[in-house]
Order: C-alpha cells, then sequence, then structure tokens
C-alpha cells in the first residue's frame, strides 16, 4: 500500500490528511513513478485554500522526480529505470508512487539529483519561460523581480544577471535581502521599509524599467506598474498577497501604452517539443554553475502541513521540498 496527501475540502493546512491508496497499473501513455523527492510551491496553496478550483476530494502538487517503475502502452521516449523530473500533470505529487503521463516527464541528467530536481523542475522552467519567452531579457536591460529570494526569484535573479541584466529585486528582510544579492541581486529593497515603486524610479533614474516580474498580486500590483516605463510589460505571474481585484484597463494607456500579461507555465510547455527545449535550457545553466539551486527546508512527506505553514508565512527561501 502507498499513500498520498490529499484534502476533500477548502481551508488551511489543517485539511491535507495523509492516506493509505492504491496505485493501479499505468494506462496507455501514462508511467509509474517511485518519487525521490516532491516540490512544494505556491500553486499548492491556491488549490487547497480554493482560490484556484478543483474537484473534490483531490490530490495536490504538481512536481516531483523519482524513477520510473512500470509504462503503459504508448509511453514514447520513457523507459523503465529512468530517472525523470516533472511539473505540471494532473494534480497528486505529494505521494511516495503515482502514475503520470508519460509524455509529461523529463529525463534528468546525471548531473542533476532527485531532490534537485524537485527543487527546479516547476520554479525553472517558470524563470526560464518568463526571461526567454514572456519578455526577453537582454544585456544592458533593468529588471524588477518581486520575492527575489524566494524559489523563482533565486532562479530568476541568477538567470537574468548571467543574461547581462541589471536587477532590482524586493525582499522582507535584511537577511533575504543578503541571500538575494548573493544571487544575483543588485539591488535588493526590503519593501517593508522601502516604497519599492519610488526606489525603483531612483535606482533607473527616473525612467523605469522594462519588464516588471510579479509573483506577489494584490498587494504589489498598482505599484508595480508605476514601476514600468513607457511600453513596459507587467508580468503577473502569482497572487501569494491575493488575487488582483478588477482594475480600469485605462491606467495602462496612462502610465505609458503599458503591456499586461497572466502567464502559465502549462500554457508555455503545452506541447512536449517545448517542454524538453525548456527543460533543456534549465539543464544546462544548472550544470554549468549559472544557476544554484537553493533546496533550503526539507519536510517529511507527511508534514506537508507543516510546510505549507511555513511557505504562507513567509518562513521559507529558495526551495523546499517533501521526502516521501
Amino acid at each position: 500500500m502507498t499513500y498520498a496527501i490529499r484534502f476533500s475540502e477548502t481551508g488551511g493546512p489543517e485539511v491535507l490528511r495523509a492516506e493509505d491508496v492504491v496505485v493501479p497499473p499505468p494506462a496507455a501513455g501514462e508511467a509509474t513513478v517511485r518519487q525521490q523527492a516532491v516540490g512544494v510551491n505556491y500553486i499548492d496553496i491556491y488549490h487547497r485554500s480554493g482560490v484556484y478550483p478543483v474537484p473534490l476530494p483531490s490530490g495536490i502538487g504538481v512536481e516531483g522526480a523519482g524513477v520510473v517503475e512500470a509504462l503503459g502502452a504508448g509511453a514514447g521516449d520513457i523507459a523503465v529505470g529512468d530517472r525523470v523530473g516533472y511539473a505540471g500533470g494532473p494534480l497528486g505529487s505529494y505521494a511516495d508512487v503515482r502514475n503520470l503521463p508519460a509524455d509529461r516527464l523529463v529525463r534528468l541528467p546525471a548531473e542533476i539529483g532527485e531532490e534537485q530536481a524537485a527543487g527546479m523542475m516547476l520554479k525553472g522552467l517558470t524563470a526560464q519561460y518568463l526571461l526567454r519567452r514572456t519578455y526577453r531579457v537582454q544585456p544592458g536591460d533593468t529588471i524588477l523581480v518581486h520575492a527575489a529570494a524566494g524559489g523563482v526569484g533565486l532562479i530568476m535573479c541568477q538567470w537574468a544577471k548571467a543574461l547581462g541584466a541589471r536587477v532590482i529585486g524586493t525582499v522582507g528582510s535584511d537577511a533575504k535581502a543578503e541571500l538575494a544579492r548573493a544571487h544575483g541581486c543588485d539591488h535588493p529593497i526590503v519593501y517593508t521599509r522601502e516604497k519599492f515603486a519610488e526606489r525603483v524610479r531612483e535606482l533607473t533614474g527616473g525612467e523605469g524599467v522594462p519588464v516588471v516580474y510579479d509573483s506577489i498580486g494584490k498587494d504589489t500590483f498598482m505599484e508595480s506598474l508605476a514601476c514600468l516605463r513607457p511600453l513596459g510589460m507587467m508580468v503577473s505571474f502569482g497572487n501569494a498577497s491575493g488575487v488582483v481585484p478588477p482594475f480600469d484597463t485605462g491606467i495602462l494607456s496612462r502610465l505609458g501604452s503599458l503591456f499586461l500579461t497572466r502567464p502559465t507555465l502549462f500554457a508555455y510547455a503545452a506541447k512536449r517539443s517545448d517542454l524538453l527545449s525548456m527543460a533543456a535550457e534549465l539543464f544546462e545553466m544548472v550544470v554549468s554553475g549559472k544557476v544554484r539551486i537553493e533546496v533550503s527546508q526539507r519536510y517529511p512527506l507527511r508534514e506537508a502541513a507543516r510546510a505549507h505553514r511555513d511557505l504562507e508565512a513567509r518562513r521559507t527561501t529558495g526551495s523546499t521540498i517533501l521526502i516521501p
């Protein structure tokens, strides 16, 4: 018998329960993966709390890494014994064994372990599409990254720096500022004591930045728009502080014909060819040492609720993983 973390009602971390489950043989196109590590991400909190509604009862989690134990018919290029990672697919990564669509799995290079992979697949692929596709960062660009000491933020700061960008980041404490600075953030702004929009204008000589990457949502959205130069792009890719309320889109014209996008990894990586090319670029950055993956918190899988509490309380930095 295997087990998984599931929830039958939305709410706080207390709704998460460890349950015995039966994992059937993989269906056509599926692979059975015995997981070595599971990634914890803010989207898991959105699912658990009901911000992103899902049919209940439900599993939870969208990221993990492990070893393929069995395959259904038509599983493509994945083989039994492959070490694989994934981000996306059906909910349910908080489990020791699970079935997944084989076309969502990516083989891991020998240089990348399962724990590292579980801390980087969702966050690293997110950084890849944000920096290379949503707004293609160029040498000399000055960019703003919110939550610069978080899992996605640390990866983005390093990657953007490797691309030749100047990185401004917001953080919640002096300790997080030092962590962000050590990972390529040129100008950490402690938002608890500085008005970040004013500071961004100071750092850019009043010009503003061409792009803001905002995973915070409600609390930062309007001030993020104020950081942009004319024709700049607001990239809203998360709601850590709550969903952005409706607003007058005329604000975008008044602030200089701004662009606004709300992207998701699942759209950018919908095609397997795109998923593989994105993962290849991510792996290259990590194996080369240009991007270091900081797995800063590890919890037993059965303590998933504690991991959620710490993430929501902003007591975490870098990546958080669960160990089955």
